[in-house]
């Protein structure tokens, strides 16, 4: 059980050590799900062509270790906001009842979790990973959502070998042939072998989203408390966001200089190439398109939670409610993308 009086405290203390004269903008520190890649440009955008600025804020971006990671930092009130896997989410949540942490905005409207092979070493379909070896980090968030992959596609979990690894070392191995596949986010996964040197033409991409899965992928989160105590400012931030995403799509090459700003080691080719992917795959929908960025479906989300059951022993009655709160999404047409 999560202890909701600590973190309301906990939560208190962030909001009143955040809080700041209303001359000044209001630190609103971000915690994202993993490294400073392609993918988080937006972000940066946001902060360097003003967005957070515009909003009162004053946003710093650390750096994550898996789609997990900004759960319980949320939560607990270490953040205010977070980036992370709703589907994790709903298993904290099931598991941490009344914890203060919510998801408030959809980003990877088709998520990125994917099984990633090497054709050389007999992978390009979901039913050629029996009798071989799978590499899966146990943070990753493509691994947690991998049995309803199996499940959906036939797939019996016992004739596969898993083999836990690292992230540091998840490519490599795939690149070595140490592994036949692992579980990553498809632009992760996908470029590191590029990079390592692995042939565009050797590696499949098993996005589960494309063989039966019906998942949403990674959302803003935010604490509970805090929003509710700056509802204005969550939405501020939300419409920051969105006017990073947009920025990126319509110039990636300046967004990627502001993420290169924060991580010089990068290729900033190899990043714009990771960032369109993220666009084009699981961000720029035809659903995102036409409603716009942050929204859920509310029937889409029902099967969701539906195929988590199947796989995934609820403890409490599941609800969308709990997992997703629409009401700081800003409506004043700044979720359109194009």
């Amino acid at each position: 059980m999560f202890h909701r009086s600590s973190a309301i405290l906990a939560a208190g203390a962030l909001v009143a050590t955040l809080a700041a004269p209303a001359f000044a903008e209001t630190a609103m520190p971000f915690a994202l799900d993993w490294k400073f890649e392609g993918p988080a440009a937006p972000y940066f955008a946001a902060v360097d062509n003003g967005h957070f600025a515009a909003a009162g804020l004053s946003v710093e971006i650390s750096e994550g270790a898996g789609s997990l990671d900004a759960i319980p930092k949320v939560a607990t009130g270490a953040y205010p906001v977070g980036f992370a896997d709703i589907n994790s989410l709903m298993k904290f949540l099931d598991q941490n009842p009344g914890a203060p942490v919510i998801a408030v905005m959809m980003i990877y409207d088709k998520p990125p979790f994917a099984v990633v092979g090497r054709k050389s070493l007999g992978v390009t379909a979901p039913a050629d990973l029996p009798g071989k070896v799978l590499g899966a980090p146990p943070p990753d968030g493509a691994w947690a959502q991998f049995p309803i992959f199996a499940a959906e596609n036939g797939l019996d979990m016992a004739s596969i070998t898993v083999e836990p690894l690292g992230f540091p070392v998840r490519e490599p191995m795939l690149a070595e042939g140490k592994v036949a596949s692992v579980t990553g986010f498809s632009f992760s996964s996908t470029l590191n072998l590029k990079r390592l040197g692995v042939p565009a033409d050797d590696i499949s991409v098993i996005l589960m989203a494309d063989h039966g899965v019906a998942l949403y992928g990674n959302a803003v989160i935010v604490n509970t408390d805090f929003a509710e105590a700056n509802p204005e400012l969550v939405t501020g931030f939300l419409k920051a966001i969105a006017l990073g995403w947009k920025d990126a799509i319509a110039d990636p090459d300046t967004a990627i200089a502001s993420l290169i700003e924060r991580n010089p080691a990068a290729d900033p080719a190899l990043e714009t190439e990771r960032l369109q992917m993220s666009i084009d795959d699981n961000v720029l929908t035809d659903w995102v398109k036409t409603n716009g960025l942050g929204g859920i479906d509310a029937d889409r989300m029902a099967t969701a939670i539906e195929q988590t059951g199947t796989v995934y022993s609820f403890v409490n009655a599941p609800d969308a409610a709990m997992y997703f709160d629409s009401s700081y999404l800003p409506t004043d047409g700044s979720l359109m993308l194009e």
